[in-house]
């Protein structure tokens, strides 16, 4: 038989073994999800208190869901990749090691966090029945799907394409071009300087900024006929990824751009369409996101900051915190409260507020607008602050929309995006933290030897690597969803969610392998894993976020 014959059989076995894992996955959550919901539920519908009371079974099914999603998805990505000659050897030991492991997860126990596992018995499964849906069929994937000798293998393969995407991940050769151009931008321009940046707590320099404006980072998904690209949102993970694998500060630069345009194109008017998408497809206008307040976090329905109208202006009163990158921004999307009658969320809006340009020496020369910067850990490169309103004047036509009380709705629409950009940006932290690793490996040695001759190291190595595909593909998925105009909220949050603790685990481990090297300042992946922490807060902490895709199972996907 010939190499080439041997490989087609070896990808079609795949094949096979990730359809009978699938209908396995499908059949477990399945079971998950009715056993929550009867544990949740009175007299046939969820009891709220309930749900918050058995969150370990809430969150679980949320992470069980996302097990089985992504399970799904390396299934689709081995039929499309062998269907189009692509499946070759690298592309297959992913699959079986993620495979095999989430496959073994799910039966034994998923880590939602480092210190917190969830196992079917959390969700009210018998093992003896999860052991059940997995067929004999099975067995292969769970028990040597993540063998020893798989890992080897993978760790030898990868020495031939260090420093670049391991493996085929699926792109058309349009999203290839653009991920090969964004990759060169950020080793040329991004990688060298990032340590001085961080360590500085510098601001990315704007000639940096007007370059990525250059490659028409900031208008990718904006219409052509706003001055952007009109591509779709998986091109958006492909930029956000490479310049996130960089320094994520850049790769979020682009993340302001893309929600006040999503904000503008799905609420605007015309006129607001007209005035801002072609300034923030160009990189003229650069925006910030100004919603979240003191003692507030994820609750927005407590929202206090007031917004009076006085003529042809509101004027606007509260504070704001954590907000990204506000001195040197142009234009806040300002989430405000316009009724004080209605509670909740009906009562806000949205207003895009013209504001000048700061600087570290005057950072708001506006008046009734002042701030005090947040210090941070990581996430550096653009600056926190916390911003008090005080009479703060916004044009009445900045009103988004031009109607009071859709602030909440119209942010809503922008959630999808953004969390789907977020699972970008930790797919490329996590691929920075294992370049770091691979290279450290290959060059330190101990005990006469290299450190990825420890099975140890290499096994870190290419796990990271496996989980890294695994959050790609489910992370592109999402995307794809949203460019055919599906809901996908469910999706977009099963990407951040676990892309996160992807980035979270692979920095982690990475500066284990870098031992006493990796706490020091002046090495890269020190900076890195300050970067990774804020992953599994931002846009939505992975605790409510579990908590959102729970819901959304548990009601019917409704």
């Amino acid at each position: 038989m010939s190499l080439a014959a041997s490989r087609t059989d070896t990808g079609t076995d795949l094949i096979g073994l990730m359809e009978a894992a699938r209908s396995a996955v499908d059949a477990l959550l399945h079971d998950a999800t009715v056993s929550v919901r009867e544990r949740l539920s009175v007299d046939g519908r969820i009891d709220a208190s309930l749900a918050e009371r058995e969150q370990r079974a809430t969150h679980g099914l949320a992470w069980f869901a996302t097990y089985a999603e992504a399970i799904r998805q390396l299934a689709c990505y081995t039929e499309r990749m062998s269907r189009n000659g692509r499946l070759g050897e690298i592309e297959e030991l992913l699959v079986r090691i993620g495979g095999g492991e989430f496959l073994a997860q799910m039966a034994g126990g998923i880590p939602m966090s480092q210190g917190e596992l969830v196992r079917p018995s959390d969700l009210g499964l018998d093992p003896r029945a999860v052991m059940a849906r997995l067929s004999p069929a099975l067995d292969e994937l769970t028990a040597a799907g993540n063998s020893a000798e798989n890992r080897a293998r993978l760790i030898a393969l990868m020495a031939d394409c260090r420093g670049a995407t391991v493996g085929d991940c699926g792109l058309d050769d349009i999203l290839n071009s653009i991920r090969e151009e964004m990759r060169k931008f950020a080793d040329t321009e991004i990688v060298s300087h990032a340590q001085q940046w961080h360590r500085t707590n510098s601001y990315i320099p704007l000639e940096v900024i007007a370059k990525m404006a250059g490659l028409g980072v900031f208008g990718l998904t904006i219409p052509e006929e706003f001055g952007g690209l009109g591509l779709g949102k998986e091109s958006m993970c492909v930029v956000s990824e490479e310049l996130s694998r960089g320094y994520i500060g850049v790769g979020s630069i682009g993340t302001r751009a893309e929600i006040a345009a999503e904000l503008i194109l799905g609420s605007g008017t015309e006129e607001q369409k007209q005035k801002w998408l072609p300034k923030l497809a160009s990189g003229e206008v650069l925006p910030t996101a100004v919603f979240t307040e003191p003692n507030t976090g994820s609750d927005l329905a407590s929202l206090r900051t007031r917004a009076v109208r006085d003529g042809d202006v509101y004027k606007v009163t509260g504070s704001k915190t954590w907000i990204t990158h506000p001195v040197r921004a142009d234009l806040m999307t300002l989430l405000v409260r316009t009724d004080p009658d209605e509670p909740g969320y009906r009562g806000l809006s949205m207003l895009l507020a013209e504001k000048p340009r700061g600087t570290d020496a005057d950072p708001f020369p506006a008046p009734g607008m002042s701030g005090t910067e947040i210090e941070v850990l990581g996430y550096r490169g653009m600056k926190e602050y916390e911003i008090a309103f005080d009479g703060f004047e916004v044009a009445a036509e900045g009103l988004l929309g031009g109607v009071e009380g859709e602030g909440f709705k119209q942010l809503m629409q922008t959630f999808e995006s953004a969390r789907i950009q977020t699972a970008a940006r930790a797919v490329g932290v996590a691929q920075a933290a294992m370049e770091e690793a691979i290279a450290y490996a290959n060059e330190r040695s101990q005990f006469g030897q290299k450190l990825i001759a420890f099975p140890r190291v290499a096994d870190k190595i290419a796990m990271m690597a496996a989980e890294i595909m695994i959050a790609r593909q489910i992370s592109y998925y999402a995307a794809r969803e949203k460019d055919k105009g599906r809901r996908c909220d469910l999706e977009a949050g099963m990407a951040k969610l676990l892309a996160a603790r992807v980035a979270w685990a692979a920095a982690d481990n990475a500066v284990q392998i870098h031992g006493g090297n990796g706490f020091a300042l002046e090495y890269r992946i020190s900076r890195i894993l300050c970067d990774a922490r804020i992953l599994s807060i931002f846009e939505g902490a992975a605790e409510i976020q579990a908590q959102v895709i729970a819901r959304r199972l548990l009601h019917g996907g409704n």
